[in-house]
């Protein structure tokens, strides 16, 4: 009997897991309002950003447009991947069904939405890998799940990118450590060639 409600149990529990897992496929990228937030990515530099130190000044605000703004509670910021940087890179592959998505996988800020114009200043974080990225806002709902966007690129995503360049794991101390220890190295072998050459030509004088 204690066998058949243990069994009973473990398939009311696969079953809501099952529901949920449903629930969350069926929620598709192309269902969302695009464009519904005018969202705009200024980075501190020209040029390639060093991941952990450079920083991005990102806008966002409702466009005049939008239809679904009764619904927004809250807006999530994220850092995308553009083409260039999911190519031959299926762990960043552009999915329609948002559980499968993986083209914003770096989460920028969450904020209260507002429908007034928001700012924040974003410092890269530390673990950015290299690549080419753009920025997204989601509108949310109370219920948590995604029913409009806006980013900081067009929908193909040619223009307004940038670069980053991640951590190597290096200081610059220890590169100059390096080189030093290199040319130490180098100016011992070299006194210790000559004093071989002075010793053997010693040798040869007695």
């Amino acid at each position: 009997m204690a066998i058949h409600k243990i069994i009973l149990a473990s398939f009311i529990v696969y079953l809501m897991i099952q529901f949920s897992h449903g629930a969350t496929k069926e929620r598709l990228f192309s269902d969302l309002e695009k464009d519904a937030l005018d969202v705009t990515a200024k980075p501190s530099r020209q040029g390639v950003l060093d991941a952990g130190i450079d920083k991005l000044s990102i806008t966002w605000k409702l466009r005049s447009t939008a239809k679904k703004q009764a619904n927004f509670t809250t807006i999530k910021v994220k850092l995308c991947y553009a083409p260039v940087s999911q190519v031959d890179r299926p762990w960043r592959k552009t999915e329609n069904e948002l559980f499968k998505d993986k083209t914003c996988p770096h989460k920028i800020i969450t904020r209260a939405y507002n429908k007034s114009s928001q700012s924040f200043k974003y410092t890269l974080d530390r673990d950015i890998p290299t690549g080419t990225y753009f920025v997204r806002t989601y509108a949310v709902d109370a219920k948590d799940h995604e029913v409009a966007f806006g980013q900081s690129t067009s929908e193909a995503k040619p223009t307004k990118l940038f670069s980053v360049q991640a951590i190597s794991g290096r200081h610059k101390s220890l590169d100059i450590a390096s080189v030093c220890f290199s040319v130490f190295s180098v100016l011992a072998l070299l006194v210790f060639f000559v004093n071989e050459k002075r010793k053997a030509k010693l040798e040869q004088s007695k």
